[in-house]
């Protein structure tokens, strides 16, 4: 399972992903191999104010690196992105609460799994990777605490998910990662559905178009709020993006 596809020769050398560990997962089966790209610790979102800071400071670097274009990994991220200066650089970010929505392919679909159930707490690749899963969580809840509170603690955040989804990204080894998630949703008696995940949003966060799905920041500009709940956005960039995208087959069922 996967999406098959060649690289052509292509000329990005002023561009740069700075993208969460969780997203870079998903973004680097699909990047040119000679892309420049950070990644940024997935512990910062525990914190959005440490976040922020970071991503300032990475940002600040790759414009004093003379990158012109920077692509974010990000989505609103508890308003971690907001405030942002985008300095001597183009800064481009999808335009989502968090990167749940980057999994799922769109805005819509995450929407959608909204509708169907609220309290759905959502597993992928990524996130087992990073170790950031109620397992996880638990487990260290127990080294620190014990396991009686830790059992409580794990109650008291749960109270209100009554489902486990797993988002096959069509990444490899998805079984090993869904066997996983169903041992997760057991444990903390969640009700398993998986879901067919889309690599689309983050494809074209990559080659463009930067259409209404993208937050387009132009050199200077602050990143705020309102650019991630209207359909203003900057686009007079969208056409001299310099990366040309791969060629891409029919998804492997």
């Amino acid at each position: 399972m996967g999406w098959k596809f060649k690289v052509k020769v292509m000329e990005y050398g002023r561009t740069k992903v700075i993208a969460c560990a969780t997203v870079i997962e998903e973004m680097l089966p699909l990047m040119p191999p000679d892309l420049a790209y950070e990644v940024l610790d997935f512990g910062l979102h525990l914190v959005p104010g440490s976040l922020k800071t970071r991503l300032q400071e990475a940002i600040d670097a790759a414009c004093n690196a003379a990158y012109d274009t920077i692509i974010l990994g990000y989505g609103l991220c508890s308003m971690a992105v907001v405030g942002l200066e985008t300095r001597s650089c183009t800064v481009v970010i999808p335009r989502v609460d968090d990167c749940i929505a980057c999994f799922l392919g769109s805005r819509e679909a995450y929407t959608t799994q909204n509708k169907k159930e609220p309290g759905t707490y959502y597993l992928t690749k990524g996130w087992i990777e990073v170790s950031d899963t109620l397992l996880d969580e638990y487990n260290r809840s127990v080294v620190k605490y014990g396991e009686e509170r830790a059992e409580r603690i794990m109650r008291i955040m749960l109270q209100n998910y009554k489902r486990l989804v797993y988002i096959d990204t069509g990444t490899d080894n998805q079984e090993y990662y869904r066997k996983y998630a169903r041992n997760v949703a057991k444990k903390f008696n969640l009700r398993f559905e998986e879901v067919k995940g889309s690599d689309d949003l983050i494809y074209r966060t990559l080659y463009g178009p930067w259409n209404e799905d993208f937050v387009v920041a132009q050199p200077g500009q602050k990143i705020q709020y309102t650019d991630f709940k209207t359909d203003a956005t900057t686009t007079s960039n969208l056409n001299i993006f310099s990366m040309t995208p791969p060629q891409r087959k029919e998804r492997d069922e």
